[in-house]
């Protein structure tokens, strides 16, 4: 025994091992060095160390338990939207059919990632050459978008009805095997940026079944009153929301979410190909330096909202005014100000009684997610989520951010 040891020892100055043996040996929590001058054995007759010759002998010094290193959150440790999603589901929050209907809006959310990076390569930048149902320009890349969205949903079998800014109607799902949620989402917010390779993103929210009113539609683009009325009574106001987010496309892809619970924010990680959790319970400041207003239409505006523009401008007595920032993307601006705190504004005027952003698809979910946020989602008069749609793309103004700021322009509009 004494030769063996002896034969590995003068292989190397210094041998290192642990033990889980018996008490008058090191315990598992200590790491002993042995000096190339000393020998040990370990007589079967007995369980203590016998020193053979000279030397410095045993030396030991703790290192963490395996129960120590439960608590260490390993730096190769990540929390992945799938599994995050689970986790709600054990927990109770969510049922495993929204856990579905969440998952494929993810899956839409990268494979749109992707087209918009590939836009100018494919040959999806510009216009398509049709008209959506507000008049406006269709760019190729809302077509394809659009078409990925609702394929991922159909595909779910979890999606009761759809409903989306470039549809002209609601679309009932025929292959949905349980849950019926209904879903309502941009496809893609900020089009009109993509040939400049500015942020755009996507936006949605879900809302439960409503079994006593499911119409079937179809494809079928023409509804009689009965079924418009209908689907307006299954698009409820945001009040009802189950959950709500939207995914940035810029320089990172960015998916946000909140299931009622606090909101949360995952990046794609392109090495995984997956959404990673990054912030969570991200709350919005209170108040901040930072408005955001295209004020390209500030003629167009009414005098109480120019008055409350030009305070804004006015360094008063800190001797600094507020800060100017405007991408001309809902989800890129709104980002911001979720982070920094501050206003998004998109007001009516002379030209848009209403403004232009759709209270089913935009100002809704993202009202929802503020207020998770701790912020304030407001039409300038009353709560967002307040609001019950009268018909599916109905617009309304939009005030949005830190609620100090937010309260501070009603007051203006008062």
């Amino acid at each position: 025994m004494v030769a063996q040891a002896a034969a590995i020892i003068t292989s190397s100055s210094h041998l290192l091992f642990s033990t889980s043996r018996s008490l008058s040996r090191p315990s598992p929590s200590q790491l002993c060095v042995f000096d190339s001058k000393t020998l040990v054995s370990y007589p079967n007759s007995t369980n203590t160390y016998k020193k053979k010759r000279g030397g410095d002998g045993l030396k030991c010094m703790a290192v963490s338990t395996a129960s120590d290193a439960k608590t260490k959150k390993s730096t190769f440790e990540i929390q992945t939207l799938t599994g995050w999603l689970l986790k709600q589901e054990q927990a109770g929050v969510i049922d495993a059919e929204l856990t579905i209907v969440i998952s494929s809006i993810s899956m839409a959310c990268k494979q749109i990632a992707s087209l918009v990076q590939r836009a100018s390569i494919s040959n999806l930048t510009g216009v398509q050459g049709a008209v959506n149902i507000q008049g406006e320009d269709q760019k190729k890349l809302d077509v394809v978008s659009n078409e990925v969205f609702s394929s991922c949903l159909r595909s779910s079998g979890r999606t009761g009805i759809i409903a989306s800014e470039e549809e002209d109607v609601p679309v009932a799902v025929e292959e949905s095997y349980s849950g019926n949620y209904i879903v309502v989402f941009d496809p893609l917010d900020g089009s009109s940026n993509i040939d400049a390779a500015v942020s755009t993103g996507s936006i949605f929210g879900i809302y439960s079944p409503n079994d006593e009113c499911l119409a079937d539609i179809g494809d079928d683009s023409t509804l009689d009153q009965t079924e418009q009325r209908c689907i307006v009574n299954v698009c409820q106001p945001g009040n009802n929301l189950l959950v709500a987010g939207y995914c940035m496309y810029s320089s990172s892809v960015i998916f946000v979410l909140t299931i009622g619970k606090g909101v949360f924010s995952f990046s794609l990680d392109p090495m995984y190909g997956e959404f990673v959790l990054t912030q969570e319970n991200i709350q919005i400041p209170k108040a901040g330096k930072i408005y955001s207003f295209n004020e390209g239409n500030y003629q167009l505006w009414d005098d109480k909202l120019k008055k409350y523009i030009d305070d804004l401008k006015d360094p008063g007595p800190s001797g600094k005014p507020y800060s100017a920032r405007y991408i001309g993307s809902l989800v890129g601006d709104f980002h911001r100000t979720l982070l920094y705190g501050g206003i998004y504004g998109y007001p009516r005027d002379k030209k848009s009684k209403n403004g232009k952003l759709r209270l089913l698809y935009e100002c809704a979910p993202m009202s929802f997610i503020v207020e998770q946020a701790g912020g304030k989602g407001s039409d300038g008069h009353q709560r967002v989520l307040d609001i019950t749609p009268t018909e599916i793309h109905q617009r309304v103004p939009l005030y949005i951010g830190s609620v100090e700021e937010v309260e501070k322009l009603e007051k203006y509009l008062a």
